[in-house]
């Protein structure tokens, strides 16, 4: 009888969260993106939005541009064929198209608000939201024109994965060359989205070596951890770069990789990267205020990033969305228990109840630092992919 009422209760939790999350997505998150965020005049988006909803800055960014063509191209595929949604979309990639790039095909990080290039194509990840948007909007509305655009930067960040940052990169060679895991992680998800474009056998071909980085390459098994920098041998490094744990980084790749085990029917990868995810929320966990710290020094000593304790709004929704599939595939009940734990304190301190939209930054002890809601690196992506999949997986329980 009691173990009935246990299973009641989870299910009715299930489904108001399911309920909570779709709600907030639809009826908060995205109008709030629709009606501040475009740009009548010239095209794209503007990213630096105040707390009210007011432009305090007009630079655009073309990984943040890409995110937002994303969303609105997902949302119109996967959850409504809203025309005002797939209007938004295609406002953004007709600026992408205009003005994003350099004669090499490699995508500015930030041009001005009539496209001018600011900054060079340093940051690869530019290119690898703007494959996002391109594939995501494909789907959309299928196009030959997205579809090239998508392939050719998708190929484009293929040749330069191993040195991405190029003739942009500050290190000395040969000294220490580290691996980073950023681009892996990402990797992990960026593939699945040309599946429609560039096929299953293309997509399975990639997923072994996506696997094996993430998971026996930057886990690092003594420490039960992922690291953001190894030796190019996968060996640890004891530099300040070596030591970096990005909590949020190492969460939001577990879901990646769960998704990726449910495909392959692999429980035991499943499994292990649960347990990871749960190993590194409360590793990252701030005992004394709560909430996921954002840099960790794995060996306790001082962290070069002065805003290490500080607690950002990617890293929490990243988290549910982790929880979420945890349990979704796992079943295991502490991904419950901790999604209780962090949905309340993500909600009870970044969701901005008076004036819509998210807040992103907050000190350690959980008071707003920056009441923004986007800017340089916050901007339409994910909060409403988080709400999305969290809405979607505990709608599928």
């Amino acid at each position: 009888m009691l173990a009935n009422q246990l299973v009641s209760t989870v299910d009715t939790d299930i489904r108001k969260y399911s309920s909570l999350y779709k709600n907030e997505l639809i009826n908060n998150i995205l109008p709030f993106w629709m009606d501040h965020s475009r740009d009548e005049k010239n095209g794209g988006y503007f990213t630096c939005i105040d707390r009210t909803g007011k432009i305090y800055d007009k630079d655009k960014f073309m990984w943040l541009q890409g995110r937002e063509v994303w969303c609105f191209a997902n949302m119109y595929h996967h959850v409504s064929k809203n025309k005002d949604w797939l209007k938004m979309a295609l406002h953004g990639a007709g600026f992408m198209e205009r003005y994003g790039r350099d004669i090499d095909g490699n995508w500015y990080f930030s041009v001005t608000e009539d496209g001018r290039p600011l900054i060079q194509p340093y940051n690869i990840f530019s290119d690898c939201f703007a494959t996002m948007a391109f594939a995501a909007l494909d789907k959309a509305l299928p196009n030959d024109l997205y579809k090239q655009i998508a392939v050719d930067t998708f190929e484009n960040i293929i040749q330069r994965q191993h040195n991405w940052k190029g003739s942009y990169s500050k290190a000395y060679p040969g000294t220490r060359n580290l691996k980073n895991f950023a681009l892996p992680m990402i990797l992990c998800n960026l593939s699945l989205e040309l599946e429609h474009i560039i096929g299953t056998e293309r997509v399975n071909s990639f997923i072994p070596a996506v696997i094996h980085e993430v998971m026996d390459v930057f886990y690092q098994p003594h420490l039960g951890l992922i690291l953001e920098n190894v030796n190019e041998d996968g060996s640890f490094s004891d530099s300040f770069e070596g030591r970096l744990l990005n909590p949020g980084h190492a969460i939001e790749a577990m879901w990646f990789i769960m998704d990726l085990g449910n495909r392959l029917n692999d429980t035991a990868l499943v499994e292990k990267a649960c347990q990871i995810m749960l190993q590194t929320l409360e590793f990252g966990w701030d005992k004394k205020y709560e909430g996921i710290f954002y840099f960790l020094d794995v060996k306790g000593t001082p962290p070069q990033q002065l805003e290490w304790d500080q607690k950002l709004w990617w890293v929490h929704v990243e988290a549910l969305v982790a929880l979420a599939k945890g349990y979704a595939y796992t079943k295991n009940e502490k991904c419950l228990e901790w999604f209780h734990k962090i949905h309340q304190y993500t909600w009870e301190n970044f969701k901005d109840k008076e004036y819509g939209e998210w807040f992103g930054y907050l000190n350690r002890r959980g008071e707003v630092l920056l009441d923004l809601k986007g800017g340089k690196w916050k901007g339409c992506f994910h909060i409403p992919r988080a709400l999305y999949q969290v809405w979607k997986t505990f709608e599928s329980i």
